[in-house]
């Protein structure tokens, strides 16, 4: 069995037209939504094998404050550019080259291709994954090269907002 938990960066900051859309740093209240979601997986006792995060600074700082929570190295995340630029088409090629030792792995990047991405998967597709939105997949099969042909069946969608109403 293979899990893959899809993070959508935390609510980033406008405030600084000088930045490059890359460089947007996060806002307060996109920290403590994730936080938010990383008590969640901590409750649920999630392990993640591998944190694979897109470079942009957003998504960096949000897998940070995952990794943090979950005691996973903040140094062994896993940088991609690929993701930044990515569609729901090729975001699957992100695992193909992940040994079949991992388990788990999550991937922090940005809509649409986040949103794309996970409505391949889910009964009831959702409009948007909102920022610091988690949705987890599990596939049927020991091999990551084998997503394509596993079975799959999602596991849960949580969002900031929900987990809020259930506090």
């Amino acid at each position: 069995m293979k899990t893959i938990y899809i993070l959508r960066h935390a609510k980033s900051s406008w405030e600084f037209p000088f930045l490059s859309d890359e460089e947007r740093p996060l806002i307060d209240k996109g920290i403590k939504r994730t936080r938010r979601i990383s008590k969640y997986l901590t409750e649920k006792k999630i392990r993640i094998d591998l944190i694979l995060s897109s470079h942009a600074v957003r998504a960096y700082d949000t897998a940070k404050i995952v990794a943090a929570a979950l005691d996973y190295p903040i140094g062994k995340i896993q940088i991609s550019k690929t993701i930044y630029h990515s569609n729901e088409e090729n975001l699957i090629d992100q695992f193909y080259e992940i040994s079949d030792e991992i388990k788990s792995v999550m991937l922090v990047g940005h809509n649409p291709a986040l949103t794309g991405f996970v409505n391949r998967y889910l009964d009831q597709k959702i409009d948007w994954l909102p920022t610091s939105g988690l949705v987890s997949i599990s596939f049927d099969t020991e091999k990551w090269a084998n997503l394509y042909q596993a079975k799959y069946h999602p596991d849960f969608i949580i969002t900031p907002s929900n987990l809020k109403k259930k506090d």
